[in-house]
């Protein structure tokens, strides 16, 4: 005989972050780093940029300054990916935590106003990381040599396009990173700790659960016993 084919419930297979309503928070780190990361990529280009120009701006080497670029952009384009992976859902969970009074005062309210441009950035960035995987499997089964050229190529000019992105969510990551931070702390803050009744009816259920018997009650002894006879 073959085994059940009986597909298990929706509820066993539901892991603890799907019943989560704040599990989008474990992306917050993440998003964090992300964020520091491309504004470290912008100062450290900031802090040299101006000594490979000369007085009216232009490249001393244009070899030397467009190097420093390109070097700019592919590290800030490996931030905003992990916007594109991380993101969404961050960006909709706090938008499900946040009521009206929080766009309009209070310590997130800039914070919030600053997202409202961010669908659009991570719509676009997508759009063009979504462009990059398609070049790539157009140029699958090229001559190693060839195919090293093109994806070097290939890899310049989305990153370039892509430093708008990264430039952009480096306003908007810190922005949606402080929001999800407040909107979760005050999640649990004002979720409601479980009483003692709880806490025993809980234990007690658990118990009748696992079939673990409830001990019977001791058999009062009895108040006139009665006197000792004689047997006939």
């Amino acid at each position: 005989m073959s085994a059940s084919s009986t597909p298990p419930s929706s509820g066993d297979n539901q892991s603890p972050q799907a019943t989560d309503p704040l599990a989008w928070r474990r992306h917050l780190p993440a998003l964090a780093s992300a964020a520091a990361g491309i504004n470290e990529a912008s100062d450290a280009w900031d802090a040299v940029s101006d000594s490979l120009c000369d007085a009216d701006g232009w490249p001393l080497d244009d070899k030397v300054y467009g190097d420093g670029k390109v070097k700019r952009d592919a590290e800030a384009w490996k931030h905003a990916e992990v916007f594109l992976d991380h993101g969404p859902e961050v960006l909709a969970g706090i938008r499900a935590a946040a009521d009206g009074p929080d766009y309009v005062e209070g310590p997130i309210s800039d914070d919030l106003r600053r997202l409202r441009g961010i669908d659009t950035t991570l719509l676009r960035a997508e759009e063009l990381r979504h462009e990059w995987d398609g070049v790539m499997a157009l140029m699958d089964g090229s001559q190693p040599s060839v195919l090293h050229l093109y994806k070097e190529r290939a890899e310049e000019h989305r990153n370039t396009e892509g430093w708008h992105y990264a430039h952009e969510l480096s306003h908007q990551g810190p922005a949606l990173v402080r929001a999800g931070e407040y909107l979760a702390d005050r999640a649990d803050a004002e979720r409601p700790a479980p009483s003692e009744r709880a806490r025993v009816a809980l234990t007690r259920s658990i118990h009748n659960v696992r079939g673990e018997p409830t001990a019977s009650p001791p058999v009062p002894p009895a108040t006139n016993p009665p006197a000792p006879g004689h047997s006939r």
